[in-house]
Formats: structure tokens, sequence, C-alpha cells
């Protein structure tokens, strides 16, 4: 059975946030919780705010936030996956489409990876070039997405779309709006990988509306969805796409897909 896009539950803000083809509307909506970046496994913290330290504290602070979000109890949660995509990812193109502070972007791009940080939030862009500059990479690029035309400059072969965790806060006919604007910068070959969250962790929280999810899971995001493999293949579709693999992870919180695109 194919799998429909429409919600019962509407996006619940003003007419035309995310009917608008390059979702300018939407991104602003979402701009204003995606500023509060996680800095650790447990806590987050505000861009705006990290700018304001020193070259040296700032990157005290992310190194921490770093080690403290991948490494000990949290492998499970992000360090597992940055130990092995850090291996797939060497010489390759890679966009990271919601960067956040970089954590992956920067793992992936000293071991030899070629990262695009996509986020919507400028300052939290600024904060990855402060660490590039301070670590001295060379090796990634920026993309400040006002709306989803600030990705007709980016180019069009990159080996890998990654998305941890940055299309699950949108309808899903909104997320299909900007899934399909990303696969233009996708060949057949490239890879497609997100991080989500499952429907059993949506079951086990009490099947709440999206709306409120958002506020359980992740401290007021305006929006929340889980997404299983059935959602995510319709809505990178027509665009057809092999498993490499799906899982599960860290108590059923996460899971991951890796998708190879074949047509």
């Amino acid at each position: 059975m194919r799998l429909s896009l429409r919600r019962k539950a509407k996006w619940p803000f003003e007419p035309g946030v995310g009917a608008d083809a390059n979702l300018a509307q939407t991104l602003q909506v979402l701009r204003g919780k995606w500023g509060e970046v996680p800095l650790s496994e447990e806590g987050r913290a505000r861009s705006e705010e990290l700018m304001s330290l020193s070259d040296e504290n700032l990157l005290k602070v992310w190194s921490e936030g770093l080690l403290d979000s991948s490494t000990g109890k949290a492998f499970d949660a992000r360090g597992w996956y940055q130990l092995l995509y850090k291996d797939i990812f060497r010489g390759k193109k890679v966009m990271d489409v919601g960067s956040g502070l970089g954590f992956d972007s920067v793992t992936y791009a000293e071991a030899g990876a070629h990262m695009t940080c996509v986020d919507i939030v400028e300052s939290n862009l600024e904060i990855v070039k402060r660490i590039c500059k301070v670590k001295g990479l060379t090796n990634l690029s920026f993309c400040h997405l006002k709306d989803l035309s600030s990705l007709d400059s980016l180019p069009v072969d990159y080996d890998a779309i990654y998305c941890q965790g940055s299309l699950i806060n949108a309808p899903l006919e909104v997320t299909r709006i900007e899934a399909q604007a990303l696969l233009r910068h996708l060949p057949v070959g490239g890879r497609w990988i997100e991080l989500a969250y499952p429907k059993r962790r949506w079951v086990r929280d009490g099947r709440m509306p999206f709306t409120k999810w958002g506020r359980k899971t992740d401290g007021g995001a305006p929006w929340m969805e889980w997404h299983d493999l059935e959602k995510v293949k319709a809505f990178l579709a027509p665009a057809q796409f092999e498993v490499v693999f799906t899982l599960d992870f860290h108590h059923s919180d996460f899971n991951w897909f890796d998708l190879i695109r074949r047509s």
C-alpha cells in the first residue's frame, strides 16, 4: 500500500507556513527554536551566547561537549556512527543538513571528508567556522539556509546527504519539499543518511500530537514526527533507494537510515 503524505494534524502556524515552495516562512518558524542546539549528552546552549566566548574558551567548551556527547556512556548514542562514518566519508563530499555546532562535520573533516555545513541558523554556522579556524581546517564550506533557494549554489555531485535529526521537525508534506530540493544535489549512487526518532519512542511517550511531542522530546520544538523506512522512501519518491542498513538504537530513542540512490 502506498503511504499517503497527508496528515490529520495541521502545521500549527499562520496561513502560508509550509505552503511556499522555498519554505521561507516555515524555516523562519523553526529558526526560533534551533538556535538552541545540543552541546552535550544532556545539555543545550544558544549559539548566539557562545559567540561571546574567546576562541580559547569556545574551543574548550566545544571540545568538552563533543567528548561528553560521543564517548563513554554516550558512545551508543552518537559515538558509534562517528567512528563508522569517519572511514566511509574519507575523501568524499558530504552535505551535513542541520549541522548545529558541527560535532559530526568537524569529526569527519578531521578524518579527511569534504564537508558542507548547512543550517537555518547563521550563528550555528559562525560557531563552526570559528572552531575550524582554530583547528586549521580548510575542507569545510558553509551554507546558511535562508530558504531552499540557498541550496542553488551548492554542487550537484555530493557523495552523501547526511541529516541528523533535522528532517523530523515538520510535517511530512513540508519534509517532502525540503527533501526534493536536497535530492537535486545527490546523484545516482549517492547515499542518503538520516537519524530520526522511531515510532516505538512515540508510542512509549503516549502517542501525543506531534506539536506536543516536540515540546517533550526537544524542549520546545514546534513539531516532532517519527520516521520509519516507509515514510522516508515516500518523501524521497519518485527517486528510488536501496537499503544499506536501518536500525533502532539507544533503547529505541533513535533510528537510522543509510540508503543508496538507484534512480
